[in-house]
């Protein structure tokens, strides 16, 4: 077998393909935009067209295969679309055997956050470790669950959906419909929310200062001393803490891995993180470290193609 596969990580923005081989090291990669207007035809193009662009002196038949990931709920064991948000039209869209046939290669669909934590399991913040959790916090709050020493995929492929336990009767509303989501106080989108209504309470916050402050100008301005930025950041912090000592209880893992765009203020945060579960963890479970991901934005690209560079699937 060949050691080297192509990851493709497909998102409601960007559309990233990249060469990777067995030491998890990229050595090509290329982007577009999604095309989410055309569809998953369009989307089809543009992978075929990307694959075409980084293997231009390999050929194909030298690579393992193509592993994609994408947002959820989707069945990884069909490679087909259920239900995503960021991509309409894709429901019931049957990737794995379409993109096979077109290539004419093998091809495995995950998670996004699932292949995520396979890449950090075997190349990043959690290489060696038998027991792991990683979550990204971004858009949403998804995540994966390596346990004794094997990728959890559950029914479907569709396990770790850990954004969507709640952590209150009350409270905002979450993207899935339901109230009190971890991901309804915890995500970006939530940080973002926050963001916007402090500026309008604060007019002297160098938050007020922006259109629309984001997760991303919160910590950039916690990181040049506004109060109100730091106050927010602590409260991020919190409800991670409270957040992850549930899923601490669930799981049992070594070490908790933090991927996604709020993990660029996880130093801002880390402490904070970590009291809250000091605080709140059953004493067994308070020593569990939580650590910022390894791969940075790499981690679905490189966690995809180890899918095929590993036979994840065995098939």
């Amino acid at each position: 077998m060949y050691r080297r596969a192509i990851g493709i990580d497909l998102g409601g923005t960007q559309l990233r393909v990249a060469l990777v081989d067995d030491t998890g090291t990229v050595l090509k990669r290329a982007a577009t935009r999604t095309d989410v207007p055309g569809g998953p035809r369009a989307v089809m193009a543009q992978f075929k067209a990307l694959v075409a662009e980084i293997t231009e002196h390999e050929g194909l038949d030298r690579i393992s295969g193509i592993g994609v990931c994408a947002p959820g709920p989707l069945d990884s064991t069909t490679g087909t679309f259920i239900h995503v948000p960021t991509l309409p039209g894709w429901e019931d869209f049957p990737l794995r055997d379409e993109l096979a046939e077109a290539l004419g290669t093998r091809v495995v669909v995950e998670g996004d956050a699932i292949a995520a934590c396979y890449g950090e399991w075997h190349f990043g913040a959690g290489k060696g470790l038998r027991h792991l959790l990683y979550i990204t916090v971004s858009t949403g709050i998804g995540g994966g669950v390596i346990s004794d020493g094997r990728l959890l995929h559950g029914r479907r492929g569709m396990t770790s959906h850990v954004g969507h336990f709640r952590m209150a009767m009350n409270g905002p509303r979450c993207s899935c419909g339901a109230i009190g989501c971890f991901e309804a106080f915890a995500a970006g989108t939530a940080l973002d929310r926050r963001a916007r209504q402090a500026a309008l309470d604060h007019p002297e916050s160098l938050l007020a200062r922006m259109v629309t402050p984001t997760a991303g100008d919160v910590v950039e301005a916690a990181r040049q001393g506004d109060t109100v930025a730091s106050c927010l950041v602590d409260e991020e912090a919190g409800y991670l803490g409270e957040g992850l000592t549930s899923l601490i209880h669930l799981y049992s893992p070594e070490r908790v891995i933090i991927g996604g765009g709020v993990s660029n203020g996880f130093d801002l945060m880390e402490t904070r993180i970590h009291a809250a579960i000091r605080n709140t963890a059953m004493p067994s479970f308070r020593d569990v470290p939580v650590v910022k991901a390894g791969l940075g934005d790499n981690a679905g690209l490189v966690g995809a193609a180890a899918l095929l560079l590993f036979d994840e699937r065995g098939e």
